[in-house]
């Protein structure tokens, strides 16, 4: 199965991802992949301002992160409804249509993130996702403590704007609602997901 863990920056995705292996027998994977995927390490550089303009377009953006998912479509699509293999990503689509919709102001965004990741690219759909109920607020302060304690975290330029955190997490809320791309539950409660995962 594909366990989607979401969230705004600071939410606590790693951590969950990370109790979640703990308890399960599965693969984890992150994303944006900077260490191995060339469209995933254009974006970190233009979001910390090293692209020109590049970040001025939300739909550019969305596009670069969309194709490093692209480059693992193949490995994902095994676990899709498999009942004897899982994996949990730290990431997956619906972050682009919650950054791409915050972006643009725009919830029109969701069709056309859909259409271009899982129709167009042909990502399989997640059998579970997974968003994490952390305010924007508490969220800003772990990501500035993650950056003071380890100077290669430094945040970009998403990380740094909270009206863009705050406008993210409320579209992701409404992914959830209206279960966008499959079902989703809001939690930060591993147990509370284990149970959701056993329903599949």
């Amino acid at each position: 199965m594909i366990i989607a863990v979401e969230g705004i920056d600071g939410a606590g995705k790693n951590t969950l991802v990370t109790a979640l292996k703990g308890l399960i027998d599965a693969r984890t994977l992150s994303f944006p992949r900077y260490e191995d995927s060339v469209h995933a390490q254009l974006a970190q550089e233009a979001l910390h301002g090293r692209m020109g303009d590049l970040t001025d377009s939300a739909y550019a953006m969305a596009t670069l992160f969309a194709l490093d998912r692209a480059g693992v479509a193949e490995e994902l699509r095994p676990y899709k409804g498999a009942q004897d293999r899982m994996i949990i990503l730290d990431r997956y689509v619906a972050s682009n249509a919650a950054y791409s919709a915050a972006r643009t102001g725009d919830d029109g965004v969701f069709d056309w993130v859909y259409q271009l990741e899982f129709e167009r690219l042909g990502l399989p759909t997640p059998d579970l996702q997974v968003l994490l109920a952390t305010a924007p607020e508490e969220a800003s302060a772990r990501a500035k403590k993650r950056e003071s304690e380890d100077s290669a975290r430094a945040r970009d330029r998403y990380e740094r704007d909270s009206d863009l955190q705050n406008n993210t997490y409320a579209a992701y809320v409404r992914l959830a609602e209206q279960n966008w791309a499959g079902r989703w539950v809001h939690s930060g409660d591993s147990g509370v997901i284990l149970q959701e995962i056993e329903k599949l």
